[in-house]
């Protein structure tokens, strides 16, 4: 197993080590690790070179992908290695494992949980069906999130769509508990419906939380990685590379890239060849998964012999739309005429959900204010002692449609700070309209400890009862940020900025503007409650990593 293991981090022996780095102006570079000497079928050109095959006899097996005509559609083997579907299969199997342990686990749990508190740890007749309530309970858990496709590979690893389904799956049970048990007349005991499934149900978003979690870190490293190709054209590769390389937890590791016939091939990547060299290129790469960028020369045809050529071998095709930002949620596919039609929803940012975002938004910050009242306090006094100056920080901020409010913070700079702005202003590191320095004087010992771990932003629990502001959404801007919003930055204010959000969560500071402001605008246009609780878990552990805080 330990073996097994060690291979699945090297990945492949057969193909060269692929790495590569993002400098500080963003520009992709490539090295690559030498590998053992042998004929390969297909090697990649140095960047910016179309890849030319080696000089071979042309013998119907060995001409170049130029010449070769394409693929019948009845011959889709393309060969890959087995070694390499195996990789996958097998981090992927574990992964389920691992979950359908978990699951198993936490209704079981829950079950023991709820009996022991009513009736202790005797069975009496009396108590003998609630007992076996309880050993059925995690088994109907499990069937409930087979019945809600909570196992499905496309919803687990990245995206809200994960816990949505484990949350329609909880109360897809707790709803047919409750109605089963009145319409039948049987004797199940209230505490089963109102404690034990619905604590079994967050209990197993946060487990599915970590467990993931667990997944990410080990992506960073280097292991359970998808080798991808990439079809496109330049510019949208260079993209979707950096995007991948900056957010590794999608596994998706980009080792080449097919582009259009004629073009400089200048990707920062082994280019393995033009639109027509796709099967070969995944052969020679070890490659398990193809992206498909949006170009107007892979129309329906070429994709449907392209699916014919990656299916025998079970190669993960992926096309992607030229939608930017748009959730699954608010896309369905309408066929029309044997044509895909996709058709987009508006975002939802009024009705019902909105109401039920803001009750939530109240009643949290309510808690987490009576939580957190004595670390205020002790802040609040440490404040006072560590430098001049009030505890607490009034500022003018921009809410959603414009409106103006006081944002309250800790306060973490010296009293003189606004005074001295205009004369460091040349010592911006920041991009956009935002003002940032890494080492700012203007901030004090103990603030700069505050932001480490965003303490100082506790106080804004008091704009989030008020209703000015959210638990999660956009960063709240200034006024004079807002004056040089372009017309499409504007629509981070079409709802109540947060306390957290996607650019917390994605590298707070460390975010170039125009990232800061993608995610934003991501968030506004995605809002759900399941993101929410994502987000609101994510920022626990981007807060203890403290990474872009400052």
């Amino acid at each position: 197993m330990e073996q097994r293991r060690d291979d699945d981090r090297r990945g492949p022996r057969p193909y060269p080590q692929r790495h590569r780095h993002i400098d500080a102006s963003g520009a992709l570079s490539y090295t690559a690790t030498p590998t053992p000497a042998g004929p390969a079928p297909f090697s990649p050109a140095p960047v910016g070179l179309v890849a030319v095959r080696p000089q071979t006899p042309q013998t119907p097996q060995h001409r170049p992908a130029a010449s070769r005509r394409p693929l019948h559609r009845g011959s889709t083997h393309i060969g890959t290695p087995v070694r390499e579907l195996d990789r996958r299969k097998g981090w992927e199997q574990r992964y389920l494992r691992t979950l359908l342990g978990s699951d198993l686990l936490v209704g079981a749990a829950a079950g023991v949980l709820v009996y022991m508190l009513r009736f202790g740890t005797s069975i009496t007749p009396y108590t003998s069906t609630y007992a076996l309530l309880s050993l059925a309970l995690p088994f109907a858990l499990l069937a409930s999130l087979a019945l809600t496709r909570a196992y499905d590979k496309r919803y687990l690893y990245v995206g809200t769509q994960e816990y949505d389904r484990v949350m329609r799956g909880g109360l897809w049970l707790i709803a047919s508990a409750a109605i089963g048990s009145y319409a039948l007349e049987l004797p199940t005991a209230r505490s089963y419906v109102l404690i034990a499934l619905p604590a079994a149900t967050g209990t197993l978003v946060l487990t599915r939380f970590l467990i993931r979690k667990r997944l990410h870190r080990r992506r960073e490293r280097g292991s359970c990685l998808r080798r991808t190709i990439v079809v496109g054209h330049e510019l949208a590769i260079i993209g979707l590379t950096r995007q991948l390389c900056r957010e590794r937890f999608h596994g998706l590791e980009v080792v080449g890239a097919c582009v259009p016939r004629g073009s400089d091939g200048r990707v920062g990547l082994p280019v393995y060849g033009t639109f027509d060299d796709v099967a070969p290129a995944v052969r020679a790469a070890g490659a398990d998964t193809v992206i498909v960028l949006s170009c107007p020369e892979l129309d329906g045809h070429a994709l449907r012999r392209m699916a014919w050529q990656l299916e025998r071998d079970e190669i993960d095709l992926i096309v992607a739309s030229a939608l930017i930002d748009v959730a699954g949620g608010r896309t369905t596919i309408r066929p029309v005429d044997g044509l895909p039609m996709l058709h987009v929803e508006h975002p939802r940012l009024s009705g019902g959900s909105r109401v039920v975002k803001e009750l939530m938004d109240r009643a949290g910050a309510a808690l987490l204010l009576v939580l957190s009242a004595p670390l205020l306090l002790v802040i609040a006094m440490a404040l006072r002692i560590d430098s001049p100056g009030p505890a607490l920080f009034r500022q003018v901020r921009v809410g959603r449609d414009g409106r103006e409010f006081v944002i309250y913070k800790f306060r973490t700079m010296y009293t003189d700070a606004e005074a001295r702005l205009a004369e460091l202003r040349h010592l911006n590191e920041h991009d956009g309209v935002l003002f940032k320095i890494r080492d700012d004087p203007r901030v004090t010992a103990m603030g700069r400890w505050m932001r480490r771990y965003s303490l100082d932003e506790l106080p804004q629990l008091l704009n989030v009862l008020l209703g000015q502001m959210s638990l999660v959404g956009p960063r709240p801007p200034l006024p004079c940020e807002v004056a040089a919003y372009a017309d499409d930055v504007r629509r981070r204010l079409a709802v109540k900025p947060g306390m957290t959000g996607l650019w917390q969560v994605s590298g707070r500071s460390d975010l170039p503007w125009e990232e800061a402001v993608r995610l934003d605008l991501r968030y506004v246009e995605n809002w759900s409650m399941s993101m929410d609780l994502l987000i609101l878990l994510r920022t626990l552990t981007a807060v203890a990593r403290s990474s872009g805080a400052y």
